[in-house]
């Protein structure tokens, strides 16, 4: 006898699943907390020591604001976009490399719930490293809030839209040499030359121009502009590029999951 499946106990299996994968990763990042959150609060004390007060008291002032307070936002920022992609990158090859990928593919679950469950996981991650690298700001610098609603919704975008890029890098990685290519030859320079340690407008005009073309700028500028109030583009077209990353990226990843590209291969 078929029994018939209804939108609601469809609605209901979904929402299991989504809630396994998600408190599976958070299991995960708690339980290698020495691997997952220390790291990123000792690497962002150096960075405040070195950058901010012994390099810092040499440069003065930064975009109206003191070296240390202006690049705090884009070190919080470089650390939710290390971290979120880190943790699906690493975790999804983890489940490709294990064979326990194939107890999601069996399962009842879409693919596209799947997908956000394992950004949901590095979004978890993003954020948790992002609130400890702004208490250990607070204690180096005084961070004022211009707008609280523009912080919370670059975190939340940056941290998927970079979720999503791990998650693709896990599709295609065939190896643990090849989940730590692009984050050292791809994001380590995005991150860099994008404007966290220093405004775009220092740059001459050719640098400058090169500099737009990069979106980690963008995501950057919005974010400093929620704390600080000043930004080096529009804040409206970081919205926009954030927005379009988001859903490209997405539209990608579910598609290769329905393909099957690197998983059933």
């Amino acid at each position: 006898m078929n029994i018939p499946v209804t939108s609601t106990s469809r609605l209901g299996t979904n929402w299991i699943g989504l809630r396994t994968i998600v408190i599976r990763e958070f299991s995960r990042i708690v339980r290698i907390w020495g691997q997952t959150l220390l790291p990123p609060a000792v690497t962002a004390t150096l960075y405040f020591v070195i950058f901010g007060h012994l390099i810092g008291n040499r440069i003065g002032e930064m975009g109206g604001y003191r070296y240390l307070q202006y690049i705090a936002p884009g070190l919080i920022m470089m650390s939710v976009i290390t971290n979120s992609f880190g943790n699906v990158v690493s975790s999804f090859f983890g489940a490709r490399f294990g064979k326990y990928i194939e107890e999601l593919l069996v399962s009842p679950l879409p693919d596209w719930l799947i997908v956000i469950g394992y950004v949901a996981g590095g979004l978890v991650r993003g954020l948790s490293v992002g609130l400890i690298v702004t208490v250990v700001a607070m204690l180096f610098s005084q961070l004022t809030v211009h707008s609280p609603w523009v912080i919370v919704a670059a975190v939340l975008l940056t941290s998927m839209v970079f979720g999503l890029g791990g998650f693709i890098n896990a599709v295609f990685a065939k190896s643990f040499d090849h989940i730590s290519w692009f984050p050292t030859f791809i994001l380590t320079p995005l991150t860099y030359f994008g404007g966290v340690f220093y405004s775009i407008d220092l740059l001459p005009p050719w640098a400058r121009l090169l500099s737009h073309a990069n979106p980690v700028l963008y995501m950057v500028n919005a974010f400093r502009y929620g704390f600080l109030g000043v930004s080096d583009v529009d804040i409206g077209l970081s919205f926009g590029i954030m927005l379009g990353s988001l859903v490209i990226l997405f539209s990608v990843a579910v598609g290769l999951m329905r393909k099957g590209i690197g998983i059933r291969e």
